[in-house]
């Protein structure tokens, strides 16, 4: 029986959406696995528009749920449909958006609150035991802001700003390198540093590839 498995885009490009290179690793090795998968974002505006050549902000607005379609080629859903019902995993690749548009740590750090919609199935998922990645920044921006006080083991990779920030949250920073995950067998959460620590593609793969395994692994019905 094939496991359900939801992953939450925030838009499409590292500096101001959800990282491709991350996206388009979980989404592969999901497929491979045989997971059936549905992606979902938020349907609002993206936090600000980034041009990737140069890093400057550009004077438009972008939606972020629209932005997340290109890599899901047009099949994601607003993420207000995601429910605990069905799915039976859920994963978060990183990418700036993580920061931006899933949260706003990318302003207030550890003081940051965590958009409603994707709070809710994250607390839902958590509340049912089921399994939820973090990939990258995600651990950070999204997972220690919605799980907040609870003592939730997450990685990064090693950034010492970043794990002070997780420390703040009432969470526990775990230092890995690019091909490790941390996994949290009282909470059911598994993350990995991917481009917080990875220095291209293959290197990112390590720890995402192992992410993936190792959320699938838990999602699977018991025998």
């Amino acid at each position: 029986m094939a496991v359900n498995v939801g992953v939450i885009l925030s838009g499409c490009g590292v500096y101001d959406g959800a990282e491709i290179h991350e996206s388009v690793l979980t989404l592969l090795h999901l497929t491979r696995a045989g997971a059936n998968i549905r992606m979902y974002a938020p349907n609002k505006p993206q936090m600000h528009v980034i041009n990737h050549l140069n890093g400057d902000v550009m004077p438009e607005t972008r939606n972020v749920l629209v932005e997340a379609a290109r890599i899901a080629r047009g099949k994601v859903e607003d993420v207000n449909k995601a429910k605990v019902a069905d799915l039976d995993a859920l994963i978060f690749p990183g990418g700036f958006g993580a920061a931006k548009n899933l949260s706003d740590f990318a302003v207030k750090g550890a003081g940051a609150t965590v958009d409603p919609d994707v709070r809710a199935i994250i607390e839902a998922m958590h509340a049912a035991k089921k399994p939820i990645g973090f990939i990258c920044i995600a651990p950070a921006s999204v997972g220690a802001i919605a799980l907040r006080g609870k003592g939730v083991k997450l990685t990064i990779g090693t950034d010492a700003d970043t794990n002070a920030a997780i420390t703040k949250t009432g969470n526990v920073p775990e230092n890995t390198q690019v091909d490790q995950i941390t996994v949290d067998d009282a909470h059911n959460v598994v993350s990995t540093a991917a481009y917080m620590c990875a220095k291209d593609i293959a290197d990112a793969d390590a720890g995402i590839s192992a992410l993936v395994k190792e959320v699938l692994r838990r999602a699977a019905p018991q025998a």
